[in-house]
């Protein structure tokens, strides 16, 4: 694997980045309380020491708060942009209420625990209802599992310290308190502390944290040149721990990663945690060996962030861990992945915008969309089951809980009674969407297995019905109340005789609400 990720990028003088994290600093404002006007007391503090490390294979996890992604182009962000050049990028939405606001409590607990709030319990800020002891963090969950590990965190949005959402099970830590003293002058000591450790000690994990970009955000929006000035210091302070890691004497024999994500995006006047498109914006950067350079995968989610560290350390996570997330450089195989190509923009949708690319008729081969009892006219796009993206599905309508597809990736397949009845339209919403034929015979059961999120309304129906050797096909399992982005399985027993199945979802509904399809995968035994 190429290391020309860790070779310096061109950056700005460093009196420029130090006259804009001073402007930054007097322009700080308080989110939880006011400023303190004196310096951190412990800002030429000693790092911490920490056991010597035992793997070669390292990581550091580089979180930064409220970073919309979007708006990395047009800061000047030489590290983050050598990265994506030479690291794999992937881009997401996140949900929204009533999974979880957009802030920064669910967000981070999402990077660190690996699974989605639905398990993890933090929905805002106050933590309520977290369940950190059945999914911990990334660094908790080393702990447990390679305590051999030397592990750091350092943060200065102290929430992550005292709710446990990151720094437990790390071997040391630096905590700061930004909201009182300013995340400026903390994020520098931050990036000060954690280059001395990696230049001078051997740390196997780090995860260290930003804050300044987020408090840009909310004090100026995320269309301001002071937002962008603040991603530019971050990414200063990312290309020093860069540079920390090439300086290494042992660096030629170690295999590092790094890790850079964001806990939710910001609207372009400042603020998140609502639903809006840009408050949901979140991606995973990554590079490290078995990470392809310039990736640009449609089928990453914040999840991931966790995933990627256990595999880089080569863990194999305990199924009964419950991990939502898979590896960066892992892709999804589901069927509808081969769809990206033919995505189309909008045609009735005219509230998304034109460039968006994200909805097709065409199904997979071996797959057919059954329209012969739909209903005439209605929106072109939800004509029948559709395959589409989050950007563009989740765009058609918001705070109708389609922010809640978390765990589809990619592409999906959708069946919208709802947003198929916003234009005139005359018969009932009625499709079907029929899978190939899986070879059964010989076996004793096959098992569909598929992700759904269902949402049930009225005299709506979504059932699945099996067809064996093409024969009548037999209901076999039917929704009659809401699956909020949930696994599922299914286990039928093979007939005698039968030498094939294949699948149909048929769903019905007269604006009503939706049917989503993800995931989906037939095994036999």
């Amino acid at each position: 694997m190429s290391r020309s990720l860790l070779s310096p990028p061109p950056s700005s003088p460093v009196s420029r980045r130090s006259v804009l994290a001073t402007t930054a600093a007097a322009a700080t404002a308080a989110v939880v309380a006011p400023l303190a006007t004196a310096a951190p007391s412990h800002a030429a503090a000693a790092a911490a020491a920490l056991p010597d490390g035992t793997s070669k294979d390292k990581v550091l996890v580089v979180g930064m708060d409220g970073l919309r992604h979007d708006v990395i182009a047009t800061a000047n962000a030489p590290h983050l942009t050598s990265m994506m050049a030479n690291g794999t990028y992937g881009t997401s939405l996140l949900y929204a209420n009533p999974m979880a606001a957009t802030s920064s409590g669910p967000g981070w607990s999402t990077i660190s625990t690996g699974v989605w709030p639905d398990k993890h319990g933090v929905r805002e800020n106050s933590f309520a209802g977290k369940n950190y002891g059945r999914y911990p963090g990334f660094l908790a969950r080393l702990a447990q599992v390679r305590p051999q590990l030397s592990t750091y965190a350092a943060v200065d949005w102290k929430p992550l310290d005292t709710q446990g959402t990151v720094t437990p099970g790390a071997d040391a830590k630096l905590v700061l308190d930004g909201d009182r003293d300013g995340y400026t002058g903390h994020d520098a000591t931050i990036a000060a502390e954690t280059e001395s450790i990696l230049r001078n000690q051997n740390p196997d994990v780090l995860f260290v944290y930003f804050g300044q970009t987020d408090i840009a955000g909310h004090n100026s929006g995320a269309a301001s040149a002071a937002y962008r000035r603040a991603i530019e210091v971050q990414d200063g302070h990312l290309g020093r721990l860069l540079a920390a890691i090439r300086a290494r004497p042992s660096y030629a024999a170690e295999r590092w990663t790094v890790i850079v994500a964001t806990d939710h995006g910001h609207t372009d006047s400042g603020g998140h945690g609502g639903s809006a498109i840009e408050e949901r914006r979140t991606f995973v950067l990554a590079h490290g060996p078995g990470i392809a350079a310039g990736a640009r995968p449609a089928d990453t989610r914040l999840v991931d962030v966790a995933a990627t560290v256990f595999r880089q350390l080569g863990i194999v996570p305990d199924p009964a861990w419950g991990l939502d997330g898979k590896p960066i450089q892992e892709r999804s195989t589901d069927p509808f992945e081969a769809l990206h190509p033919v995505l189309a923009g909008r045609a009735d949708e005219t509230g998304i915008p034109a460039g968006v690319l994200g909805w097709t008729h065409t199904a997979p081969s071996g797959w057919s969309v059954v329209n012969s009892a739909m209903g005439t006219g209605g929106v072109a796009e939800w004509r029948g089951w559709a395959f589409a993206t989050d950007e563009f599905w989740s765009r058609t309508q918001r705070d109708q809980h389609r922010e809640l597809n978390v765990r589809s990736r990619g592409v999906f397949a959708v069946a919208d009674s709802d947003e198929w009845d916003d234009r005139a339209s005359s018969g009932p919403y009625d499709s079907t969407l029929v899978t190939p034929a899986y070879a059964v015979a010989g076996k004793s059961t096959v098992t569909l297995g598929l992700t759904t999120l269902y949402r049930q309304e009225g005299s709506q129906s979504a059932r699945i019905l099996a067809s064996w050797n093409g024969g009548t096909p037999v209901e076999v399992k039917r929704y009659t109340s809401d699956v909020v982005s949930q696994p599922q399985s299914l286990t039928l027993n093979v007939p005698s005789g039968a030498a094939n199945v294949s699948f149909r979802f048929h769903y019905t509904g007269s604006n009503n609400w939706y049917w989503v399809i993800d995931g989906v995968k037939v095994t036999t035994g």
